[in-house]
């Protein structure tokens, strides 16, 4: 594929979802308003269309090892509702990386929405880190809405790190993320969301640990600012003899509101969950101290909300 077929605008939502300035090496499909805009397969990971044109299907070798899949989407176009099915087949004693995400211009008077839906199958002693950014931009009225499902399936042994990022523009998300970990299998998800404006923002996660060895760490850390609202719903199920934990840390700022929600449910005498939550202002100290050092307040504001979000 030749980038310089795409127009400044796909270009800049094409960095800032999936870092990419040029053709990646190894596999990668790309979609735009869509369409197919790129796409190759390498010795160890095929990606192929699902027949009913609905989605891809990724398959990666047994014992694949430092390589990488790029499935960003790009939308540049008012009014347009993409919605994708891709399932990943990760084999045995793999070690890969899977960088997704979905980037938004919007600049006329229509909606414009993705609903991606994902999922994973990670073979045993495999590790899968997973990168998903989310992006929105453009004046328009129309509103940038995302709604992401992560559906996560994890054999015997094996390891998945999730990192899930929207920090700018868009109006309107409902995450759902389900995963099963099997014996000995540990799940860890980094969680990153800022709203602003009347934003709306849902993310839901329901992890079952299933096997003994078991375990999940999922952390949320977001930012509500303006008038926007978020709901942050954790839930483990300790099916085993296992070990959960669940954090949100939310900074409240302005008008806005955030609603956490915490569930752990132990279903063997085994299990061993954990939840902690925080919601709050930004310090007055933390704002004296940098505005000491020559800082506005809302400098201040912007240098701790950054560093909260890193």
């Amino acid at each position: 594929m030749e980038f310089k077929k795409m127009d400044e605008i796909q270009k800049r939502i094409l960095m800032e979802v999936a870092d990419l300035h040029s053709v990646p090496e190894g596999a990668f499909n790309i979609r735009s308003d869509g369409q197919l805009a790129g796409r190759a397969s390498s010795a160890n990971i095929e990606i192929v269309s699902k027949e009913d044109g609905s989605g891809i299907d990724i398959h990666i070798k047994d014992g694949t090892k430092n390589e990488s899949v790029h499935i960003p989407v790009i939308m540049s176009k008012s009014g347009l509702h993409d919605v994708v099915y891709n399932d990943f087949y990760v084999g045995e004693n793999c070690d890969v990386i899977i960088v997704a995400g979905c980037g938004i211009s919007n600049c006329g008077g229509m909606d414009s929405e993705h609903d991606g839906i994902h999922r994973f199958y990670v073979g045993r002693n495999s590790k899968v880190r997973y990168v998903e950014k989310h992006y929105g931009e453009g004046d328009g009225t129309g509103k940038r809405i995302l709604n992401p499902v992560t559906e996560v399936y994890m054999e015997e042994g094996s390891t998945v790190e999730m990192e899930m990022v929207q920090i700018k523009g868009v109006d309107s998300t409902d995450r759902s993320t389900v995963a099963k970990v099997a014996a000995n299998a540990s799940l860890v998800v980094k969680e990153r969301l800022m709203t602003h404006g009347e934003q709306y923002a849902a993310s839901a996660y329901t992890v079952d640990l299933d096997g003994d060895g078991s375990s999940a760490d999922i952390v949320s850390r977001s930012v509500a600012r303006d008038k926007s609202y978020q709901k942050l719903d954790l839930r483990i199920n300790g099916n085993a003899a296992c070990s959960g934990h669940t954090e949100c840390d939310s900074i409240i700022m302005d008008e806005g509101r955030i609603l956490a929600v915490p569930q752990l449910e132990a279903n063997c005498t085994d299990s061993a969950l954990i939840h902690e939550a925080a919601i709050g202002k930004i310090a007055g100290d933390q704002l004296i101290k940098l505005m000491t050092l020559g800082l506005t307040e809302k400098e201040a504001e912007e240098q701790i909300v950054n560093g909260f979000l890193k």
